[in-house]
């Protein structure tokens, strides 16, 4: 019988003594790598804040909510926007899978750390709860259908509602660079994925911080966790071991 072949790609083979020289040749560039990531950890915790002032109200499980309420208590606040038009029958698929990272564990670890995870969609709080991915009871998810919102935090890209920007830079500005003209040359509206971070003191809300698309899925929890790993990692066949 023949041996069943891996799945994973196949590296050189080397001796031990050979891979541990390769290792420590990688970790001092580990470590430059590291050290150049703490210092953009700190920049982004430098990073001014800016007071929110419009009073939105989003549609959750329990009623209308504040972005205040949507802290519970906490401190820090991180709202996930997860791509759902009310055009559409479901969730951004590739949002609903990063979503799912948020499991109860990791919302009780944030949690202990003074940081709330929501999720706001733009759908209606219907349409959410008709989607085969509502699970109220694993992580708080919002819509702010009829807010300004996702316009003003730029994840629903509407010239006819607010001036069109992606990634920070204005509709005319990507167009003159020739990039992402897709996102905002298209047909209005279009869902942008995007994280956003916010604190509260005294009353007062303010925004700190927000990254979109590909600045999200580098965030990505499994995905930190497989770059680790020989090939990064393959979605298994149906009924595969």
């Amino acid at each position: 019988m023949r041996p069943s072949r891996s799945q994973n790609a196949l590296r050189e083979v080397v001796s031990r003594d050979h891979w541990l020289t390769a290792r420590k040749e990688l970790l001092v560039r580990e470590e430059q790598l590291y050290e150049d990531y703490a210092a953009l950890v700190a920049l982004r915790r430098s990073l001014p804040m800016v007071q929110i002032d419009k009073d939105y109200v989003f549609d959750g499980a329990y009623g209308p909510a504040s972005l205040a309420d949507l802290f519970g208590g906490c401190g820090q606040l991180l709202v996930f926007h997860l791509m759902f038009d009310p055009a559409w029958d479901a969730a951004c698929p590739s949002c609903s899978a990063f979503a799912d990272e948020f499991s109860p564990g990791l919302l009780a670890a944030l949690h202990a750390r003074d940081t709330a995870f929501a999720a706001v969609s733009r759908a209606p709080l219907a349409q959410l709860k008709a989607g085969r991915q509502w699970r109220p009871e694993d992580f708080p998810w919002y819509s702010s259908f009829g807010s300004d919102f996702n316009y003003d935090f730029h994840v629903t890209l509407d010239e006819r509602v607010t001036p069109v920007m992606y990634n920070f830079e204005s509709k005319e500005a990507i167009l003159t660079a020739g990039s992402a003209t897709d996102l905002v040359a298209g047909n209005a509206p279009v869902e942008v994925a995007g994280l956003s971070c916010f604190v509260q003191d005294g009353g007062r809300v303010f925004h700190t911080y927000s990254a979109y698309d590909d600045g999200v899925e580098a965030i990505g929890l499994a995905k930190s966790l497989l770059e680790l790993t020989s090939s990064g990692g393959r979605a298994r066949r149906r009924g595969g071991h």
